[in-house]
């Protein structure tokens, strides 16, 4: 069997890949697994569980919450929320463990399970392996212990979570967005209610796009995927900023007055002018990913803020910021973590902080995006090849080799194997974009020739 945790929890298609039953015997090894780690000693265990809106997140719920009950846990269920809000209740409740039911950005008929450990942080790998080699221990039917009577873990909605952290939001925030108008656009998801609450309790005017969940419509043709809508809303409507999330409202990218887009990269920089401005970008570091764009390199050191690279995805970014203390992170993709008020990505968190940026400066969010320099980058999915040989390949290897003499100092080559699909990603960066392209196409050949 693959390893079914990815980057970001287990995820696949609903009531196919992810089941209903996969659901429950997840949600019961991981409720073993923390209980032999000493998770739940001296004490009667709780969850929070909460999903975002897509239709098959109600089954999964149910799944979910059977599982942990019948596993001798109590379960708070919080309902529609994005995923940091999970997170956050997760840490603020002292629950024992979090359970967010989303795919992020991905389509609707996708579903996924993430863990959250005491605190509001994401399992270490370690516990991710152990519960899966419990759940399929217990799929091949080794018996599980069940707890009776008394020992049931039992169920009540937490409607409160809501209000709980919308306020941690807005305390957060370090001034106001009065005089801002801005456009929202929440991708039918997780946040339709959340950012635009959090947003007006700030002070700021605003107009909301993609806010109707109907559990079949989240992130279709909208949301951080799809900018061309909130770009048009943007411009239609004379706003100052344009902010976009993704299903579960854990990443954040925006756009200017103008209908350009801003991304990760641009708005870790923004921030972290901001925070060292304000005395809160510890060590005055930030961290990023390898697949940031080498113009936020060039930027930061410009700035003289240190740049530190951890491995792709926000889970080994946050490693990196916890291990070392530093106070911002995030990736070109949009997840932003700003570790003195959030454990993970948050996306409506992020566009608060960005808009608070804008008001507080008095300069357009354009002005401030132009700290750095995109270079032309070029990416290619290449599916259908054993992406686990990457590193081994003599061929690929020697190709790397030759590209990377090819664009010296003014480019840069990467390639990774996606942490959540079956393809390898081929990523080059070169001061022209029709040098990148070549290059890129080049790579892409070498890796289907000696990976497929």
């Amino acid at each position: 069997m693959g390893r079914l945790f990815g980057t970001d929890g287990v995820r696949g298609v609903a009531n196919a890949d992810l089941t209903a039953e996969m659901a429950l015997g997840l949600s019961v090894a991981a409720a073993h697994v923390l209980a032999e780690a000493g998770t739940f000693e001296g004490h009667r265990p709780v969850a929070v569980v909460g999903r975002d809106p897509r239709a098959s997140g109600e089954f999964l719920e149910a799944a979910v919450v059977a599982g942990l009950a019948s596993a001798g846990v109590d379960v708070l269920k919080v309902g529609v929320l994005p995923t940091p809000a999970v997170a956050y209740l997760t840490g603020v409740l002292g629950a024992d463990l979090g359970v967010m039911l989303s795919a992020s950005h991905n389509a609707m008929p996708d579903n996924g399970v993430k863990f959250f450990a005491r605190g509001g942080h994401k399992l270490a790998d370690e516990l991710e392996d152990r519960i899966e080699s419990v759940y399929e221990e217990h799929r091949t039917g080794a018996p599980w212990e069940r707890p009776t009577g008394s020992g049931v873990g039992r169920v009540r909605s937490y409607g409160e979570g809501f209000d709980r952290y919308v306020a941690h939001l807005i305390a957060v925030l370090p001034n106001r967005l009065d005089g801002l108008k801005i456009v929202l656009d929440e991708a039918h998801g997780a946040a339709a209610r959340v950012s635009p609450e959090a947003f007006t309790r700030a002070g700021a005017e605003i107009v909301t796009i993609g806010a109707e969940p109907d559990g079949l419509n989240i992130n279709d043709g909208c949301g951080s995927t799809h900018l061309d809508k909130l770009k048009a809303a943007v411009i239609e409507h004379g706003a100052d900023l344009g902010i976009a999330h993704d299903g579960d409202a854990d990443r954040c990218l925006a756009v200017d007055h103008t209908g350009g887009e801003i991304d990760g990269d641009q708005i870790l920089a923004v921030l972290a002018l901001s925070m060292r401005e304000r005395g809160v970008l510890r060590s005055d570091t930030v961290v990023a990913t390898v697949m940031s764009n080498l113009g936020f390199k060039l930027a930061m050191e410009r700035e003289g803020i240190q740049l530190v690279q951890a491995a792709v995805g926000d889970r080994y970014v946050l490693e990196e910021m916890k291990q070392h203390g530093y106070a911002l992170g995030g990736e070109q993709s949009g997840h932003v973590i700003i570790l003195d008020h959030a454990t993970t990505g948050d996306g409506t968190l992020t566009g608060l902080m960005l808009a608070a940026r804008v008001a507080q400066s008095g300069r357009s969010l354009r002005e401030l995006a132009s700290v750095m320099e995109r270079l032309p980058q070029v990416l290619i999915n290449v599916p259908d090849v054993d992406r686990s040989r990457v590193g081994e390949s003599a061929e690929l290897a020697a190709a790397v080799a030759e590209a990377e003499r090819e664009l010296g100092a003014t480019g840069r080559v990467l390639l990774r194997p996606s942490g959540t699909e079956p393809l390898v990603r081929v990523m080059v960066e070169a001061a022209d974009i029709e040098q990148a392209r070549a290059v890129a196409g080049r790579l892409a050949d070498a890796v289907k020739s000696a990976l497929g």
